[in-house]
């Protein structure tokens, strides 16, 4: 029944399975299968809809997919939501790009409506491209139609009526605003989208609950501040966005009033605050060196410590923490502050004060001539600070601690006196207001000066000539001590790349003292991976993080449903559309009631003007209510929300916890809380967890305190997973070209092969991926055609990654070859597998008996030369003589089956057992595995088993197979039909993770299918009509041999130490060597190497295999102590250990060998050793190499005799002939005679002893010595002399 198996053509492959899956709406099915079943909910992270996916993106998709078909294989009913994430400073950006509009003012002119729908078509056109994009992954949700996305894209704006079909299959038609608010909604389905008016009604609900319990607020405070953006930052957002960069930091005096030429010495790295300095910070508790610089005899004082401290000495050796981080190439190390006075002509110590004697004094500020400076009560005015101005203010103050008891001046970096601007820093900020320090804010809100500052009234605080202005001044003045280039970590715009500065605003924030509140919440979730310690990070966050801002003064995003009247500043929230609406027209009959008509048609106008649009900009900012108290009218804050949310309220909008739809359509109950979420994980814990757990912890909390913290948890688990880098780990950055786009990666490396890169991939580590070569373009075959750039106009470029070539090495080529193997062999011998056992192996939930009958084969083809050919030894280093099933001694003979022609397994050789043993320990390993969401430890169990496949079971049966074979050859169909049953159990467990491939062969093994032609025959016994339609497999106890598995695995240990022996002595595996000696202290493990002692023969190309007591007389082992482990443990013992250690010996010291630890007494010293901790070094007998493993000692002769030197060359000339079948394409049972030339008699004799075994290994009916060379003949190395072979095929 099965079809003819080609090369593997990955890629083209893979295009074809999604055709396939397409034309059978295999998804649709699958989800069919399980509708009504047991629940597993996956909550899926909105990508953010605002470019092309590239292959960091992949990585969660990867997980998110795989984990969704396991539980889909094990029954389980799903919701199937992908999300876009679609509001924020992100998509305005890339709009303000494209539109050529570069300020805020200028998206005023274009039209906030204007722009608001161009950030909405943005969206939808970058969710359609990544809709397409991850379906080409195998991604399989329940997607909107790419197409239509683009088509309510394109009417946006218009008053046109677009129709379309949503995923459930109904038929809609609006406007497209109106179509688009509502997308992914449960009665339609399809991906959710933040921007949809449920998501941010559902946001209200949650600002509406947190207004209640008194948690809002308008606050002033110092934030991070985008002058480009015209935004503020919150503190979850800046960690994101953190650069290294390098800023000219200066050295200045601030002169003491009252002293006689006594200055501070003060630093900054960021020179435009110094024209806003009110107040200097001391250490009480340090100690401040005074010494006067012999240029002018100027007095200065600055921290002790500091005088010859070595700034950021270690980052100049290590860099700044990532390996992206190193210091700026060309600058020097940075000098000391004795080096900056020594180079201006040097100076002397007077002595030293502490910081407490500093406290109170008062000095000169560098920029006291600026009118900001003179202002009473600060600038911007503070009425609480009347009395006061900057320049009258200065002083030395007390700098304090955190809230943890940490000092906020140190000494180290700096002088260990800090310049206080708090208009122009967080902490600074804090402080100044706590004591009463006037306030001086200098920034407007594009980043540029105001006007009291003089010549910086304009200027961009953080403009270099801005800076070049501050030192020209300070030098006038005679204030500049020093300039340099300075490099630190300083926040960007993790969306823009902007340099932040420090502004102070009015912004809105929430209070967040319920923290303890989320902080059970955290504690109630399992964080995966456990390495990374999820829980005590998010917690740790909890405990220290700020009030949050929750506003930005921006465009486009979740309209804040606070209404604020501005005389009084008495605010309040809605929660709904509804509640908004119902507020709105009473309010008006209030008015009314009242004689206010103007008022109330004001109110009525205004909703008019909003409704049957979406709540955002300029929109909602028409409604107006009635302020309760006063009267008067409340306005909508012109803020949107802090994106964050969005995200963090998918828990409750895309599972309809507020009931907007039917539960008949979906019940949040029933899929509260989601069993899992993954993201990526660096920056998670400050933005999408914790805003999902702050939430959630919000949305249900109980005043009676009835609800418990587990109830709260909006996801069981969390698996994150770190970053995706370049092949030598650096970030990839889009522009300088090296980020590798998806379709790059996709089409030329393989889907399968990134899938089963990032499973393998440990999640606690960075992922290297592979590189990009921008210089390199090329043409990509996609599944619509070839391509030479992708969709945004962007050449593609040749992507090359060596984990993506060791994956396809070690994984899909062995796979595929196993599966090829197969085919080839059961085409040629007509096997066809039994209409039962079809059905058994794409059963469900248990196997089905063991002894039901199978129907006889019949028909017949000759395939071409298989990769993994009958006539191929593929250890090249086979006995002729071993026995065919490859256990060491079961014989066909014992091969039986029953009258109905079914072999019983219990009836097969030894190594069937054995195989079908290890795949239900896989079986066994990927259910547990899986539902643990550990792939990496499911792929390195298939990695093994696959290995053992290829390289043991089908390597140690391939005569087996190629044999002729005759009716009542049950040894042979034992061995097909055990293969066949792996290769089909297989497809289905590594379905999840490589979906394509699985597929291509599930088709032909199953349903006789090869390339998706026609169908043989599967439908009508009501087989799967795809591998994902299949259950997964359970393993069968009654199958399962542990004491055949570590049989067969001390076998393999064995060998596997041999073949390392044969690389590490350049003894090569065809050449047969005389003996093989091991010894075990495991009494049970040396039985079953002598057992298996032919296998091992066979295997290792060795003549003799004898077990001993101990190898004392081959091999012995000398110790010597690990300085780089042991010196940090044992410093102080270090000689006497380099002295002792080595004297104790193996009889103390062996057990490391073994991987186990051990503790010894040196003179007196209780020593814990570890494997780790001590060297090993092998002393070897001549003529004799050694190795220990696992408990098993072996050695291996190197004496090479003539006979075995013969032996070795017969095996170099089968190889050779075999290559030659290969390169003439010959088929799988075609004959030839074998003719050959040697000038070296040693050929002819090897020839002559071992010709029959040459052509009994290649197909030939002789093998002749000519006298002259034929004119195709091939000149090939036999051991160490050369020949000239050449075949002839026989007709």
């Amino acid at each position: 029944m099965f079809q003819p198996v080609s090369d593997s053509n990955f890629v083209p492959g893979e295009h074809s399975v999604l055709s396939f899956w397409t034309a059978h709406d295999t998804f649709r099915k699958l989800r069919d299968k399980n509708r009504g079943s047991k629940k597993w909910s996956f909550l899926d992270g909105p990508i953010t809809a605002n470019n092309p996916m590239g292959v960091h993106h992949a990585w969660g998709r990867t997980y998110k997919d795989t984990y969704q078909r396991f539980f889909a294989m094990t029954g389980h009913d799903q919701r199937y939501q992908n999300g876009f994430d679609c509001q924020g400073l992100w998509v305005e950006v890339e709009v303000e790009k494209q539109l050529g509009l570069g300020t805020k003012s200028a998206v005023y002119e274009y039209g906030i409506d204007n722009f608001v729908n161009e950030c909405k078509r943005r969206v939808l056109k970058f969710a359609a491209r990544q809709t397409e994009q991850s379906q080409r992954l195998g991604y399989w949700m329940d997607w909107d139609n790419p197409d239509q996305l683009r088509e309510l894209a394109e009417h946006l704006g218009t008053d046109a009526e677009v129709t379309i079909t949503v995923p459930s299959g109904k038929t809609e038609t609006g406007k497209a605003h109106q179509l688009v608010e509502k997308l992914g909604n449960p009665e339609w389905g399809g991906s959710y989208f933040t921007f949809s008016t449920d998501n941010n009604e559902t946001i209200w609900d949650f600002l509406k609950k947190c207004f209640e319990r008194g948690k809002i607020y308008q606050g002033h405070d110092v934030m991070p501040w985008s002058g480009r953006g015209g935004s503020a930052y919150s503190q979850m957002e800046i960690a994101e966005g953190r650069k290294l960069t390098t800023h000219k930091s200066v050295f200045v005096k601030f002169p003491l009033k009252d002293r006689d030429n006594e200055n501070l010495l003060i630093w900054t790295t960021t020179p435009w605050t110094l024209t806003s300095n009110v107040g200097a910070a001391v250490n009480v508790d340090l100690d401040y060196v005074k010494i006067k610089a012999k240029k002018d005899d100027a007095i200065y004082y600055f921290a002790k410590d500091n005088l010859n401290f070595q700034r950021l000495a270690t980052e100049f050796k290590e860099g700044f923490g990532r390996p992206e981080w190193k210091w700026p190439k060309g600058l020097g190390k940075l000098k000391t502050i004795a080096q900056i006075f020594k180079e201006q002509g040097g100076f002397e110590e007077l002595g030293t004060v502490k910081g407490a004697e500093l406290v109170g004094l008062a000095y000169e500020g560098p920029f006291d001539d600026l009118p900001a400076q003179q202002m009473d009560g600060g600038y911007p005015l503070d009425e609480n600070n009347l009395g006061v101005n900057g320049a009258t203010w200065h002083k030395v103050i007390d700098g304090g601690r955190d809230s943890r008891g940490s000092a906020h001046v140190v000494a180290g970096e700096g002088t260990g006196i800090v310049h206080m601007a708090p208009g122009c820093g967080d902490i600074d900020h804090k402080i100044g207001s706590a004591i009463g320090m006037p306030i001086i804010a200098p920034l407007n809100d594009d980043g540029t000066y105001g006007e009291p500052f003089g010549e910086f009234a304009g200027k961009e605080a953080i403009a270099p000539e801005t800076a070049e202005l501050v030192f020209e001044k300070l030098k006038e003045k005679g204030l500049l001590v020093a300039v340099e280039t300075y490099p630190h970590i300083y926040p960007h715009c993790w969306r823009t790349g902007d340099e932040l500065v420090f502004r102070l605003v009015d912004e809105w924030f929430i209070n967040m003292d319920w923290r303890d509140e989320i902080k059970d919440v955290t504690r109630q979730i399992r964080w995966l991976p456990d390495s990374i310690d999820g829980q005590n990070r998010e917690v740790e966050w909890l405990t220290n993080m700020s009030d949050w801002m929750i506003s930005k003064k921006r465009f486009w995003g979740l309209a804040l449903p606070i209404w604020v009247e501005e005389e009084t500043g008495d605010f309040d929230v809605m929660g709904s559309l509804s509640e908004l609406k119902e507020r709105v027209f009473n309010d008006a009959a209030v008015y009314r009631e009242g004689g206010s008509e103007s008022e109330a048609d004001l109110l009525i106008k205004g909703w008019d003007g909003f409704e049957g649009n979406t709540p955002h900009r300029p929109w909602i900012d028409g409604v107006k209510i009635r302020n309760p108290k006063t009267g008067n009218l409340m306005t909508r804050i012109e803020d949107v929300g802090n994106p964050w949310l969005d995200a963090g309220i998918v828990p409750f909008s895309t599972m309809n916890f507020n009931e907007r739809f039917s539960t008949e359509s979906l019940n949040w109950a029933d899929w509260y809380p989601a069993d899992l979420v993954t993201e990526c994980f660096p920056g998670q814990f400050r933005n999408w967890f914790y805003s999902m757990l702050s939430l959630s912890t919000m949305m249900q909390f109980d005043p009676e305190g009835k609800r418990t913290a587990e109830e709260k948890k909006p996801f069981r688990t969390l698996l994150g997973h770190r970053l995706v880098q370049n092949e030598e780990g650096q970030p990839m950055h889009k522009s300088d070209g090296t980020a590798i786009w998806f379709e790059e990666a996709a089409e030329q490396l393989g889907v399968d092969t990134m899938r089963w890169m990032y499973l393998q991939q440990n999640p606690a580590t960075d992922l290297r991926f592979g590189t990009r070569h921008p210089d390199k373009p090329v043409t990509l075959n996609t599944p619509e055609g070839p391509i030479s750039e992708t969709k945004e106009g962007v050449p593609t470029a040749t992507v090359t990654s060596g984990p993506a070539d060791e994956t396809r090495r070690h994984i899909l080529i062995p796979l595929w070859n196993c599966y090829k193997f197969f085919v080839d062999y059961a085409i040629a011998d007509g096997f066809s597998p039994s209409d039962a056992l079809r059905a058994r192996v794409t059963q469900s939930s248990h196997h089905a008996p063991r002894d039901e009958p199978r129907s006889a084969a019949s028909g017949s083809t000759t395939p071409q030369q298989s990769d993994i050919s009958p006539t191929e030894t593929v250890n090249d280093a086979g006995d002729p003589d071993h026995a065919a099933d490859g256990s060491g001694g079961a014989s066909a003979q014992l091969v039986t089956r029953s009258d109905d022609g079914y072999i019983g397994v219990s009836d097969r050789p030894e190594i069937d057992r054995w195989v079908l043993s290890n795949l239900q320990t896989l079986i066994e390993t990927a259910n547990r595995e899986m539902a643990d969401y550990n792939a990496p430890g499911f792929c390195a169990a298939a990695a093994g088993f696959i290995d053992d496949l290829s390289n043991w079971y089908i390597r140690r049966n391939r005569r087996r197979f190629w044999r002729s074979k005759d009716a009542s050859d049950t040894d042979k169909t034992a061995a097909y039909e055990t293969l066949y049953e792996v290769l089909v159990r297989l497809c289905q467990l590594l379905a999840p993770c490589i979906p394509f491939l699985t597929e291509r062969m599930y088709q032909n093994l199953v349903r006789g299918v090869s390339g998706f032609g026609v169908q043989v025959s599967g439908e009508d016994l009501g087989l799967p009509e795809s591998v994902h339609l299949c259950d997964y497999p359970l393993a069968d106890a009654s199958l399962l041999d542990e004491a055949l598995n570590k049989r067969m695995a001390a076998a393999q240990l064995v060998v596997k130490l041999g073949h390392k022996l044969r690389e590490e002595n350049t003894l090569r595996v065809r050449q047969p060597l005389a003996e093989l000696q091991f010894a075990s202290a495991d009494a049970e493990m040396a039985a079953a190497i002598s057992q298996l002692a032919d296998v091992i023969k066979e295997e290792l190309n060795i003549e003799a295999v004898s077990q001993q007591d101990n190898l004392d007389d081959l091999v012995g082992y000398s110790y010597k102590p690990n300085l780089k482990t042991l010196g940090p443990k044992y410093g102080k013992l270090l000689g006497l250990l380099r002295t002792k250690l080595p004297e104790l010996g193996d009889d103390v010291l062996g057990p490391l060998r073994r991987g186990e630890s051990v503790t010894v007494d040196i003179d007196g010293n209780s020593i814990d050793l570890g494997p780790d901790d001590v060297l090993i070094s092998t002393v070897q007998a001549e003529d004799w190499v050694c190795s220990d493993e696992g408990g098993i000692q072996i050695a291996i002769s190197t004496v090479l005799t003539d006979d075995l030197v013969r032996k070795g060359m017969s095996r170099d000339f089968v190889r050779q002939v075999q290559q030659l079948r290969k390169d003439a394409g010959l088929h799988i049972q075609d004959r030839i005679s074998i003719e050959y030339h040697s000038e070296d008699n040693i050929v002819q004799g090897m020839v002559a002893e071992w010709g029959d075994y040459i052509c009994g290994e290649t197909l030939a009916n002789g093998i002749e010595f000519a006298g002259a060379p034929a004119s195709d003949a091939k000149t090939v190395s036999v051991g160490d002399v050369t020949a000239t072979v050449w075949i002839i095929t026989m007709v």
